[in-house]
């Protein structure tokens, strides 16, 4: 049918059945104010630094710090092949390369955290229609630097958020903490209905260079990770955005050292195994499992928020769930502007999924975020408008048409 989004009729309001459909959505919208309401994951903010570094710097820089490497041929092309036309950094790239030592740049860490940090939250507050009272819990997640007191503190003696606000920081599950961050949030509230919850992801991969690292998997992270702040509200009642339904968490046994930090004097050395492009063979299967476990087919969703780890991850995923390229163009999207920010990758293509404006109620959709262990963290859910709205809008369509 020419015209209709993907998903079919799903999600349209068919005359015909008009009647059924509005007593359906009254007798949800009751439901719903009698307390059976789901968590609803608001639009993010995401904001990325100010300095700029293209491809064409990163396969300079790569020559000339690294040419006694014998990997560095390799590594070029690997970085060519990534598809990450730029990214930005806190710091400009002479002193991104230069390294001051593990302590300096933990400091930058924080100051440059609590100077980005607070504007995004804001931002992120205004999209769902709350303020820093409405929250009851912040869970932080980063895995590029380390504070004790976490962030969490911070925020909350300076923005305002209630003492008794729930401190959530993660700091060891690197790319996979997005997801597992809307997971937990989806917990959070589902045991304590009509919370709402912020989520937060800061990461500055760049403070984390290694110019001594000459091994393969160092050399294209290099090219490969950006800098970028995010946060998104998950709120328990009302909301337009995905509403979480149901969540799952996955480690492949036997893999814990294939992403992983060598903590050293100067600071976190990178190391990825040569393994990691090929984990979605074993994890397409579960994420079948979990949507299928939902009733939904992982291969005709109506959008996909996946972790943008590298072009060859989400190449091989569509593969294996036999999804069209074009279903992970927010991705790839986040990939090729921003590269790998870590945990904040799944937060900045769902604001393209909402900036995009094709979405539409009860289109069904799949989160994933993949990371250290090797994990993998999903939600699946579908899209809603705030449901006070929507059901005004739909019984003033419903009056309009019989009336007419």
């Amino acid at each position: 049918m020419a015209g209709l989004p993907r998903g079919g009729t799903r999600g349209l309001l068919r005359p015909r059945f008009a009647h059924q459909y509005l007593f359906s959505r009254r007798r949800k919208h009751r439901r719903q104010l009698s307390g059976g309401k789901m968590a609803v994951l608001c639009k993010p903010a995401v904001a990325v630094p100010e300095n700029v570094v293209t491809m064409e710097q990163t396969l300079e820089m790569a020559e000339r710090v690294h040419a006694k490497s014998p990997h560095l041929n390799l590594a070029l092309r690997l970085i060519t092949n990534t598809g990450v036309l730029k990214r930005h950094t806190v710091q400009p790239l002479d002193q991104t390369l230069a390294h001051p030592g593990f302590e300096l740049r933990n400091k930058i860490y924080e100051r440059e955290a609590k100077r980005r940090v607070p504007p995004v939250i804001q931002q992120a507050l205004a999209n769902a229609e709350t303020t820093a009272r409405d929250i009851d819990a912040i869970i932080y997640v980063s895995c590029t630097g380390f504070m004790m007191p976490s962030m969490t503190a911070w925020l909350i003696n300076t923005m305002g958020f209630r003492p008794a606000t729930r401190q959530i920081p993660m700091a060891q599950l690197g790319c996979a903490a997005g997801g597992a961050a809307i997971n937990r949030a989806h917990d959070f509230c589902a045991a304590h209905p009509q919370s709402n919850v912020l989520i937060v992801a800061c990461e500055f991969c760049s403070l984390c260079y290694q110019p001594a690292d000459g091994d393969i998997g160092s050399l294209l992270s290099d090219g490969l990770f950006g800098d970028a702040v995010a946060a998104a509200v998950v709120r328990g009642d009302g909301g337009t955005g995905v509403r979480l339904e149901r969540n799952a968490s996955y480690l492949i046994p036997d893999t814990e050292d294939w992403i992983s930090y060598d903590v050293k004097e100067t600071g976190f050395h990178f190391r990825l195994d040569r393994r990691v492009p090929g984990t979605m063979e074993p994890l397409a299967p579960v994420l079948r499992q979990v949507v299928g476990a939902h009733a939904w087919n992982a291969s005709d969703l109506d959008f996909y928020i996946i972790h943008a780890g590298g072009p060859r991850i989400l190449d091989d995923l569509c593969k294996y769930l036999d999804v069209p390229s074009e279903q992970f163009r927010f991705s790839r999207a986040t990939l090729s502007e921003y590269g790998n920010i870590a945990s904040a990758v799944v937060l900045d293509a769902l604001r393209r999924l909402f900036e995009d404006g094709t979405m539409f109620v009860d289109a069904q959709g799949l989160i994933a975020g993949f990371g250290p262990g090797i994990t993998a963290e999903m939600n699946v859910g579908s899209w809603v408008n705030d449901e006070t709205d929507s059901l005004g809008a739909e019984l003033s369509a419903f009056s309009e048409m019989v009336s007419g």
